[in-house]
């Protein structure tokens, strides 16, 4: 991926006006789930498929595919795509963040890549990286299927304290490339902001889950790639950890918050956020690939359009069809070291429909 694909000649106010609005929107709530730490490990155990809830007969037979429009436009607009392998990821810990939920969280980004010899069985993450990377530049170079962790940086001092903006994210970028732990990497990295549940972002839990966009060269120095997630532990599980929380108006309604597979509600929570950033981040790394709509400051990106999906059956408020181990932990994928992880499903440009590696259909 070059960024010298990137039409400059876009107003300073619109970028402003994308950067703003661009991210993983949620609908706010007031009821709020306790959490408990991840286990090192999730072992593989016996597992059966589970849907908390079906949707009508007439929405579950009317479509093979789940989400499948022949409405929804989304084209290519000759910007790059992170095609260079590997994709370099590059962490940055914002906040106190336990030993093991820093595990957990590489654990996924590593299942991402299908060159781990420690394969996970299918359903896998790297199955669900596939979808992913089926887009394509103008060259006909797909998006890589190579991701690895590249470096981290822990910021653990909040060093723009715990309240940022969306301006002070890129400032707390600017610290990492500038005082050398991390890189400037300009072809095949991104930066990953993961803030702890005790920081507050601009939106965050009212509008976003997550965002990412790139870095401004008068803040940062560069323009680089980049998504931020927050932990949504204490804040609002019920918005961005759903459904392993759920709204006070849900509650008496629906199946109940779900069990999360690595017994921590808010990180559980955020990894299918990440999952969800990294794909739009992959395939739209400069605002200018692939979306959908006309309006570039505020595209619908490959991960909006199956926003609340996760298996077959799945649309219109419902899940889908997923897995529940033994002990009642509700997964989609399998990753590496036995782990496991509940996905959001993405856009397929082939099938032109939601998609992953659990469809039952």
């Amino acid at each position: 991926m070059s960024i010298a694909h990137f039409k400059f000649s876009l107003l300073p106010l619109l970028l402003l006006v994308i950067f703003l609005h661009h991210g993983t929107n949620v609908v706010a709530s007031n009821t709020t789930t306790a959490t408990t730490g991840p286990s090192v490990q999730t072992l593989s155990t016996k597992s059966e498929y589970f849907n908390p809830k079906l949707p009508p007969r007439t929405l579950s037979t009317s479509k093979k595919f789940e989400g499948s429009s022949d409405l929804v436009n989304l084209r290519y607009h000759m910007g790059p795509v992170l095609s260079s392998a590997p994709i370099n990821i590059y962490l940055i810990w914002y906040g106190k963040w336990a030993a093991a939920q820093k595990l957990l969280i590489k654990d996924f980004l590593l299942s991402i890549s299908t060159t781990d010899r420690r394969a996970a069985p299918s359903p896998s993450v790297a199955e669900w990286w596939r979808t992913v990377s089926l887009y394509t530049d103008q060259t006909g170079a797909n998006v890589s299927r190579s991701v690895v962790v590249a470096g981290e940086y822990a910021d653990l001092r909040y060093s723009h304290g715990n309240a940022l903006t969306r301006l002070s994210v890129q400032q707390v970028i600017a610290n990492a490339v500038r005082s050398a732990p991390l890189p400037v990497d300009h072809k095949q990295g991104i930066y990953l902001i993961l803030t702890s549940q005790d920081v507050t972002v601009q939106d965050f839990c009212r509008a976003v889950c997550g965002f990412h966009y790139f870095t401004f060269p008068s803040l940062v120095g560069y323009t680089l790639p980049y998504a931020w997630v927050g932990n949504s532990g204490k804040q609002c599980p019920e918005v961005c950890a759903y459904p392993f929380a759920i709204p006070g108006y849900m509650g008496g309604g629906g199946p109940g918050a779900l069990s999360p597979p690595n017994r921590d509600v808010g990180v559980d929570g955020m990894i299918s956020v990440i999952g969800h950033e990294l794909a739009e981040l992959a395939s739209n790394p400069l605002v200018n690939a692939w979306y959908a709509g006309e309006d570039p400051t505020s595209p619908t990106e490959i991960g909006d359009l199956c926003e609340g999906l996760y298996g077959t059956g799945g649309g219109g408020g419902y899940i889908g069809q997923v897995t529940r181990d033994r002990d009642g932990r509700t997964f989609n994928v399998n990753g590496r070291k036995g782990r496991r992880f509940l996905l959001q499903w993405i856009w397929s440009p082939i099938l032109k429909a939601c998609a992953g590696p659990n469809a039952m259909d």
